[in-house]
């Protein structure tokens, strides 16, 4: 587990190998979410790069007579 240090301008340096092991690349953008006292980055990625990603997911469900109304 790498460990990090908070610098004076509240700054962190993501290590090298989590940057290699998530293809983080300079200029990139992260978003941030906390949960209680957990800091997660996750990278925001262009919508047109999401094209595709529910291929093949079986969208056939059982609706409610409720919801159509």
């Amino acid at each position: 587990m790498d460990t990090v240090t908070v610098s004076p301008k509240y700054q962190v340096v993501i290590p090298l190998a989590v940057r290699e092991r998530s293809h983080i690349r300079p200029g990139e953008r992260l978003q941030v979410i906390s949960f209680d006292d957990r800091i997660e980055l996750i990278r925001v990625r262009p919508m047109r790069s999401m094209r595709g990603f529910l291929k093949g997911l079986d969208a056939r469900f059982e609706r409610d007579e409720e919801d159509r109304a």
